[in-house]
């Protein structure tokens, strides 16, 4: 089949309903259509649209190894330095065109899936039939341009007992039993975000034990959404009907967040990847080099974000007129620096990149990963700085509504007038800033990336272990016994 077009994304999206609940409603009409996803499955679609113009095909796609035909070059397995380079322009041209905003791309878990199955013998170990199922699966969801989203997470019930020790041992999912189709799961995970996606990969995210009690919340495996006895539960939804002039970013890329629920679903044999083996599940991603694939996507996309803001908040200084002011001026070098810091560690990661035991060309992962432990603190600080710009021209903002009014449009035009542009103009771009800097979406946003790879301080821990230390070490070791210790009693 090759690349889908936006039309042949939505069709299908209608085309396989999915048990969706939202403000305690459940979805039996298009998913298309309802207000609370039509307008973030349009800008889906227009990722999809743009993939698919013969204009873009060199920079978005590549041959299928199985057809000849066009696929999405975020499925492209890189053997050199120049594939991922080529990987990376086809994952910037899909960040720019929601300026960051649209997290969960398809292309995200595309890198990741790629990732797993070029790792497939990894899977044999647990099963023999799992290593051909994950190679099947890849190839199925890259023949199909399907969209995938994942549930990682456990509920947030009692964090002080593991899985097994919980009131109620299937809150967490857990496998009920195996049967000759497959394995039957039952409880909830969280956080599913872009419901909108065909299917979903169930995978393991926290350390799971090792123990007898824990070995059914080990696995992972993937699911089409209109899986029968599969549930998501939505979050009330950002996207409030208003107009893209109104709310610029929430009616365009509120990709909504869910709670997963199994009532007893079954996952067929041919769907599990991985099943009752804790060790392997807690090795799974850094034994398959799938983090690194997928941090270096979200790199670029953190790129794209942090260069929008850049020039959201130059316009709010051009437009006010405050250019002249060193505090000003410091607070935008200061959204350049982070600019060009996400931009070096793609740089030395791509430079750095080796071949890995799979064979897959892998970027460096310390630049990465010092990347992925950097965003968390610098983009609230660039929302915060995006309020200090704006100040009170933030909360003082007409509607669209109000510039269409005859009664008010003279005084619009007078009072919101800024030294460089019109009213209308103004307030266009203050809406814009406000969506990122102080709406219920900019606020999803910023607590989204504060936990895009989970607790920052657990994160931390975790790069202060990893981190070798020692040659930095040895090196003061040996500066230090260059001069001696002094001896008492000796001159």
């Amino acid at each position: 089949m090759g690349v889908r077009t936006g039309a042949q994304y939505l069709a299908d999206l209608d085309e396989k309903p999915r048990e969706l609940w939202i403000d305690g409603t459940r979805i039996t009409s298009r998913m298309s259509q309802h207000p609370a996803f039509r307008n973030v499955a349009r800008s889906v679609a227009a990722l999809y649209d743009y993939q698919a113009d013969p204009a873009h095909r060199d920079v978005m796609t590549y041959p299928s190894p199985s057809t000849g035909e066009p696929v999405s070059l975020s499925f492209l397995i890189p053997r050199t330095r120049e594939d991922l380079a080529r990987r990376r322009g086809m994952m910037e041209a899909w960040a720019n065109l929601s300026g960051g905003f649209l997290g969960r791309s398809p292309d995200y878990l595309n890198a990741d899936l790629m990732a797993l199955a070029s790792a497939a013998p990894f899977f044999a170990q647990n099963d023999p039939r799992f290593e051909d199922n994950i190679r099947r699966y890849y190839e199925y969801v890259r023949e199909h341009d399907l969209a995938l989203t994942h549930t990682l997470i456990n509920p947030q019930a009692n964090r002080g007992a593991s899985l097994a020790q919980q009131a109620d041992p299937y809150l967490a999912a857990r496998i009920v039993e195996r049967t000759a189709d497959g394995i039957i799961i039952r409880g909830a995970r969280m956080l599913a975000t872009l419901p909108m996606a065909d299917e979903i990969l169930v995978f393991p995210s926290t350390v799971i034990r090792a123990t007898d009690e824990d070995r059914p919340y080990a696995y992972a495996f993937a699911l089409p959404l209109s899986t029968p006895g599969l549930k998501l539960i939505c979050r009330e939804s950002f996207d409030y009907g208003r107009s893209h002039f109104d709310h610029p970013l929430g009616s365009r890329f509120e990709e909504m967040d869910c709670m997963v629920v199994f009532n007893d679903v079954l996952v067929p044999w041919e769907r599990v990847f991985l099943l009752e083996d804790g060790e392997l599940c807690n090795r799974l991603y850094p034994d398959t080099d799938a983090t690194v694939h997928m941090t270096h996507q979200v790199v670029v996309k953190n790129i794209a974000k942090a260069e929008f803001i850049l020039g959201v908040a130059s316009l709010i200084v051009d437009t006010i007129g405050i250019e002249q002011f060193q505090h000003v001026q410091e607070k935008i070098a200061e959204i350049i620096k982070a600019v060009e810091t996400e931009k070096a560690f793609v740089t030395a990661s791509e430079a750095g990149a080796r071949e890995n035991r799979w064979g897959v060309m892998t970027p460096d992962w310390t630049p990465l990963n010092i990347a992925r432990n950097t965003f968390p603190y610098v983009y609230p600080r660039l929302v915060e700085i995006i309020q200090q710009l704006g100040a009170s021209g933030l909360m003082a903002i007409p509607t669209e509504n109000d510039l269409a009014a005859p009664a008010l449009r003279p005084d619009i035009d007078r009072y919101y007038q800024a030294r460089n542009t019109p009213a209308a103009e103004r307030i266009r771009l203050f809406r814009l800033a406000w969506d990122i800097a102080v709406s219920t979406f900019g606020g999803r946003q910023t607590l989204y990336e504060r936990f895009f790879f989970g607790d920052p301080v657990r994160m931390a821990g975790a790069l202060y272990a990893s981190y070798d230390k020692n040659p930095m070490k040895e090196r003061v070791r040996r500066f230090l016994n260059e001069t001696p210790i002094p001896v008492p009693g000796r001159e």
